[in-house]
């Protein structure tokens, strides 16, 4: 998968020069399982951009993070995160480790990725995954600013689920009182 790791490295001439010369923008396989959720979790945004022009599938389900928008949520990426949404990507795709990209959003604690997914529509009340749900995660995590902005969005405070049960339980284990 020679255009997997041009682009792992970010390698902006070889990845336009594997295009010209025909590589499969969409192929699964490798690391990654396909290319864009490579370029979007290492936060490669030129690259991100030339395979989104080559007709690269935004919403494309496979490998560790299921998805592009999830990959560059895990990875830190938020140029990345903006462009993906841009290119209507779906903000509430089920699967990958976090079950969703709010979850993993809520588990990295980044409140700007949170708010800008919430802006898209994000599921506060998907439930699912190792954490159950978007709260219990942050909660477990201590990501206490993230917590306060799910509860401003009427999160489901009681839901139960998850390796936890339920928030309260998540974040008592945990000790984060706060």
């Amino acid at each position: 998968m020679a255009l997997q790791e041009a682009a792992i490295g970010g390698n902006v001439e070889v990845v336009k020069i594997l295009l010209d010369k025909s590589a499969e923008v969409n192929a699964q396989g490798g690391r990654y399982r396909n290319t864009l959720q490579t370029a979007a979790f290492k936060g490669n945004v030129e690259v991100v951009k030339i395979l989104l022009d080559k007709g690269a599938e935004v919403n494309a389900q496979s490998g560790p993070y299921k998805s592009a928008l999830q990959a560059a949520v895990i990875g830190e990426n938020i140029e990345v995160v903006k462009i993906l949404l841009d290119k209507s990507v779906e903000v509430n795709a089920q699967g990958g480790p976090y079950r969703n990209t709010l979850q993993a959003a809520a588990i990295g604690g980044s409140v700007e990725v949170v708010k800008i997914l919430l802006d898209k529509s994000a599921e506060v009340n998907a439930q699912g995954g190792k954490y159950g749900n978007v709260l219990q995660a942050a909660a477990i995590r201590g990501n206490v600013e993230v917590v306060k902005i799910l509860l401003d969005k009427s999160t489901e405070v009681n839901a139960q689920g998850g390796k936890y049960r339920n928030v309260l339980q998540a974040a008592a284990i945990k000790g984060n009182i706060e």
